[in-house]
């Protein structure tokens, strides 16, 4: 389908390498956009990605997927709106926004519900799409709050535990895959905190570490007898690593060693990349603050960026044909 020689193709394997090569090239891609992180849960979501090509170069693409009558940027990611290329500017965008609406109502799809990119993972900027929903009325559904470290001026910690020499002299921070070991950890946490399991089974991340060995990494902390007393999952996307996942014994909460690992990780480890992203801490699409979990983050030098969720409904947007 074409609209102000904007063309939609829907995603089909066919397409994957070319896929893949725009991610890598993209100003906002990050791997978690690549088909082999999308697809590791594909029984789970029904994809309906979309590429678009602009007089027959591909200008951008859409990792997405249909629930219900709406269609998703993407249910199974954190984020992942339009991923753009070099030469799409924002009349190109608002082209892409005129197609997308246009083909969704081709498809009976009533919603989009679309989550964009937040501005610290952009290799290069990248919120033309931002101006896009606007343009069409789009509903700030979601705002969710994220913590994060600006790692070449990071802030000081407020209110950590020193760990003494004596601590210090026994821990060990290991950089390894025995995820085995962590998830233990984990999933005895979360169960008795929460009453949950982890987002990923330890065969899904073990399978994911495999497929991305240089952007999934493991930090543990154990004592000398080699028990891990808690550790860190980290997501590394681009200039950004995030914490996917934390996880502590009693005894690691007792002496404080997170702070250790990050004081680690925020000083010594990743001092070179440009944020540590902690992740959200809200519940009910933000309405709920967990002011515990985000003092936590705060503590060690977090301040807030949003992670935000739009919906349009397709049979009321504004089509943003007005002079521009």
């Amino acid at each position: 389908m074409k609209r102000n020689e904007i063309t939609t193709v829907p995603y089909t394997p066919d397409r994957r390498e070319e896929w893949n090569r725009f991610v890598a090239e993209s100003r906002n891609g990050t791997f978690l956009h690549l088909r082999e992180y999308m697809e590791y849960h594909s029984d789970r979501f029904t994809d309906h990605s979309l590429l678009f090509y602009s007089k027959g170069e591909l200008t951008a693409i859409l990792p997405a997927n249909i629930k219900e009558e709406s269609l998703v940027s993407h249910g199974g990611l954190t984020y992942g709106g339009l991923l753009l290329g070099d030469n799409a500017t924002a009349d190109c965008v608002l082209d892409i926004f005129s197609a997308l609406l246009e083909y969704l109502g081709t498809k009976g799809v009533k919603g989009l519900i679309y989550r964009p990119v937040p501005h610290i993972y952009h290799r290069y900027p990248s919120e033309e799409d931002l101006y896009a929903l606007f343009r069409n009325n789009a509903q700030l559904t979601e705002r969710k709050i994220s913590t994060t470290i600006k790692l070449d001026e990071p802030l000081p910690f407020k209110g950590r535990r020193k760990l003494t020499a004596a601590t210090k002299s026994r821990l060990h921070i290991v950089e390894d895959n025995n995820f085995a070991a962590f998830w233990e950890v984990l999933d005895s946490r979360l169960k008795d905190k929460y009453g949950v399991a982890p987002v990923h089974s330890l065969q899904e991340i073990e399978l994911l570490h495999n497929r991305f060995p240089n952007n999934i990494l493991l930090f543990r902390v154990t004592d000398g007898s080699g028990i891990t007393l808690g550790g860190v999952v980290m997501y590394i996307a681009g200039r950004v690593v995030h914490t996917q996942y934390t996880g502590t014994t009693d005894e690691g909460r007792r002496i404080g060693v997170l702070d250790h690992l990050y004081d680690y990780l925020i000083n010594e480890r990743f001092k070179q990349y440009g944020y540590l992203d902690f992740g959200v801490s809200v519940e009910q699409g933000g309405h709920y603050l967990n002011s515990g979990l985000i003092a936590q983050k705060e503590g060690l030098g977090g301040r807030a960026v949003m992670y935000d969720t739009y919906a349009i409904e397709t049979d009321k947007q504004h089509n943003g044909e007005e002079e521009r």
